[in-house]
């Protein structure tokens, strides 16, 4: 049975000192991530599973690539979704479910999906499309509650669009957007977000579905440490035997505020 999301009757806009210190606290989050990847145990013990890295709204594949890089020294196979800058296009959701399909007949593996931001909705979808092909979706970031309400990239995606926006996009794609998609899902979320409302990037629990909380930036999810530490955990699971993230430490549970 799943958990109903407890949503305020208004959400806000995230509040300014939280956007305009994004790119300061990402950068901090990415000083943190080296020494964590100095330490962090080098022993090789992914499956090579195929994961594919969805960048967010105006980012390429270069904003994902520490992430891919380490999941790829933890022994998976990592892709970048290889579309340029994502400016949000219905179309790249065809090209997703391509790439899946290849991914999935090359790895004779199940494909993981993990998405940054409007990549989230992007992965979310595309799992819907395709289940069978999905081994597990992880979101970070996402606002997959609503694309439409309270953001502070709204403004960037009208000028993109000529004023249009959410326009034109098709009425029944952001409807089906806040369904869940029918495989295990991890979304992690931060209340110290700067570009999207926290409320809106949670899941419906569910035995399948799963909300994580965590301390950090927007900008910083593909490079925190306490982020890489969750995705690390939840790559070890498939379909079969996927059960919810908890804390290994004390440690963790200080920085992982919320396991929902």
């Amino acid at each position: 049975m799943s958990a109903v999301i407890d949503m305020p009757k208004e959400v806000k806009k995230p509040s300014f000192l939280w956007f305009s210190t994004e790119i300061w606290r990402a950068a901090l989050e990415y000083g943190l991530m080296v020494p964590y990847r100095y330490f962090h145990s080098q022993e090789v013990a992914g499956d090579g599973h195929p994961v594919l890295v969805i960048p967010g709204f105006m980012a390429t594949d270069k904003s994902t690539q520490p992430l891919r890089d380490f999941m790829d020294e933890l022994g998976y196979s990592s892709y970048g979704w290889g579309l340029g800058r994502n400016y949000g296009d219905e179309e790249h959701l065809d090209l997703l479910l391509h790439q899946v399909d290849e991914l999935y007949q090359k790895h004779k593996q199940k494909v993981t999906l993990i998405g940054w931001s409007l990549g989230g909705i992007f992965v979310r979808q595309t799992a819907k499309t395709n289940p069978h092909l999905i081994r597990q979706v992880i979101t970070l970031g996402s606002p997959f509650g609503s694309i439409t309400d309270s953001n502070r990239a709204s403004w960037l995606h009208k000028l993109i669009t000529g004023g249009k926006g959410d326009d034109i996009i098709d009425p029944e794609l952001l409807l089906d957007i806040p369904k869940p998609a029918p495989v295990p899902t991890t979304a992690i979320y931060s209340k110290q977000d700067g570009i999207v409302p926290w409320e809106y990037c949670m899941e419906e629990e569910s035995d399948i579905h799963q909300n994580i909380q965590v301390i950090g930036s927007h900008l910083g999810f593909g490079v925190n440490p306490i982020v890489l530490n969750i995705i690390e955990d939840r790559l070890r699971y498939n379909v079969s035997d996927w059960v919810k993230y908890q804390a290994k430490s004390k440690f963790e549970e200080r920085l992982i505020i919320e396991q929902d």
